[in-house]
């Protein structure tokens, strides 16, 4: 055989195994992207009983020799939560649920527009993105992770109601030192259940949810940051666009 003929086979060769690799990586990526799918047809209908922040904050609790090191948690029906309280989460964290798919555009660009003045980029991530994170991801602020969580949001807005998302919303968001769920919540700070609290104490518990595990809903923070949230909790959330006035439209 020629030497240019064993070059080509050679070269014939490194070609097929380097597509042979995109395609095994293209299939990974397949199965990876469909992975959370079955989890959240599941998640429709059944409460999770345990998320992927809870198991680490049991890691580190365990390292920490903290106890208990299981977290406080009770998943409870909607008719077992304080209205208020579904309407105060909504006035502090995400009072557009209703009006985007998961990613919210408008806060997203209101965030990017403080970070070119100079500000922090911080505020726009959604309920639907804060249940994604809490189910399958881990905390930090890497583009990697907010990437992978972007994603899982359109997937759970795509495969449940709103309604169903803010459920699992409130049964899962991170309310205290090893306290999981609004349930838990109310008992902590409040002694009660959560279908019990009021109106107050709804707003007081929204307020620390930015930071859960150093704030109190009694301390001047969420005094502060409740007073607002008891102001938007007078409307309700929009569930559509508002109608554009009648100066605007004729101004365009």
């Amino acid at each position: 055989m020629s030497a240019a003929k064993k070059k080509t086979k050679r070269t014939v060769k490194r070609v097929t195994g380097w597509r042979a690799i995109v395609r095994r990586l293209a299939l990974i990526v397949l199965i990876l992207m469909a992975l959370p799918v079955p989890f959240i047809l599941l998640f429709a209908v059944v409460q999770p009983p345990i998320t992927s922040v809870m198991l680490q904050r049991v890691v580190a609790r365990t390292a920490n020799g903290e106890r208990p090191i299981w977290p406080a948690h009770t998943p409870v029906s909607r008719r077992d939560l304080s209205p208020y309280l579904r309407r105060a989460v909504l006035a502090s964290e995400d009072d557009r649920f209703y009006l985007h798919f998961g990613i919210d555009t408008v806060e997203l660009n209101n965030a990017l527009e403080r970070r070119r003045r100079g500000g922090k980029l911080r505020g726009a991530s959604t309920l639907t993105q804060q249940v994604a994170k809490n189910l399958f991801l881990w905390n930090g602020r890497s583009f990697v992770r907010k990437g992978v969580e972007a994603y899982i949001a359109l997937l759970l807005e795509l495969l449940l109601s709103k309604e169903r998302i803010l459920d699992l919303y409130l049964n899962l968001a991170e309310w205290g030192p090893n306290a999981f769920g609004a349930e838990a919540a109310a008992r902590l700070h409040f002694s009660k259940s959560a279908a019990n609290l009021t109106r107050d104490e709804a707003a007081r518990l929204a307020a620390i949810l930015p930071s859960p595990r150093r704030w109190s809903p009694r301390g001047s923070i969420a005094t502060r940051r409740a007073a607002t949230i008891l102001f938007r909790m007078q409307y309700a959330a929009p569930k559509t666009e508002p109608p554009t006035p009648a100066k605007n439209r004729r101004s365009r």
